[in-house]
């Protein structure tokens, strides 16, 4: 998957603006989702931000206060510059190289759903102990899909790669995390907020 996303970092942005690939796609309402999204993240209290699996940035410029922007493809940091000031950290989601109680808030978007579910269990005790908010946008469970697939991508050069995926209803995936409150419950895309008393 690492090797999927250091090629697709120039091409990533296609997928949320409907260019290259994606552009002749029917995908109803999924603009206006990612505009709704965006005015949601843009609307939480400024605080110190750690965005795990930033990837260009395109979701990260949304978020207000100090932002340092993760990621384990150094292509996605560098497509990340213009939108992230430094600092922006290449490292692994599940052994971040931060502090405890290092911020106010992480912000992981589509990264827990390329998680299989015993690196999900590990990825929640590694972010919980950096913030004790977490906010989570991820693909929406649609009858086109299934809940966990092995999907085969396919990139603007032509090369093919078997990416792991899940799905997820708001419902399912705050059941998941334990205690979280949906923000927003989309045809494309779930976003929901953890929130756990400091320590």
């Amino acid at each position: 998957m690492e090797a999927y996303y250091e090629q697709r970092a120039a091409e990533y942005d296609d997928w949320y603006l409907g260019r290259g690939r994606f552009a002749d796609r029917v995908r109803p309402g999924f603009a206006e989702e990612v505009d709704r999204i965006s005015a949601a993240l843009a609307s939480m209290a400024p605080v110190r931000t750690l965005d795990v699996g930033c990837g260009t940035g395109f979701m990260t410029r949304h978020l207000p206060g100090g932002v340092v922007g993760v990621d384990r493809s150094l292509g996605m940091l560098r497509e990340a510059g213009p939108r992230i000031a430094d600092p922006r950290v290449c490292a692994d989601a599940l052994r971040l190289p931060f502090r405890d109680a290092a911020f106010d808030r992480v912000f992981a978007g589509h990264v827990y759903g390329h998680l299989t579910p015993d690196r999900a269990r590990a990825f929640l005790p590694e972010v919980s102990r950096l913030a004790p908010e977490l906010v989570l946008l991820e693909s929406a469970i649609r009858s086109d899909v299934r809940p966990e697939e092995i999907q085969e991508r396919v990139l603007n050069d032509g090369s093919a790669h078997r990416v792991y995926k899940r799905y997820f209803g708001a419902d399912e995936l705050a059941r998941e995390l334990g205690s979280a409150l949906p923000i927003f419950r989309g045809r494309w895309f779930v976003l929901l907020r953890s929130t756990r008393p400091p320590a």
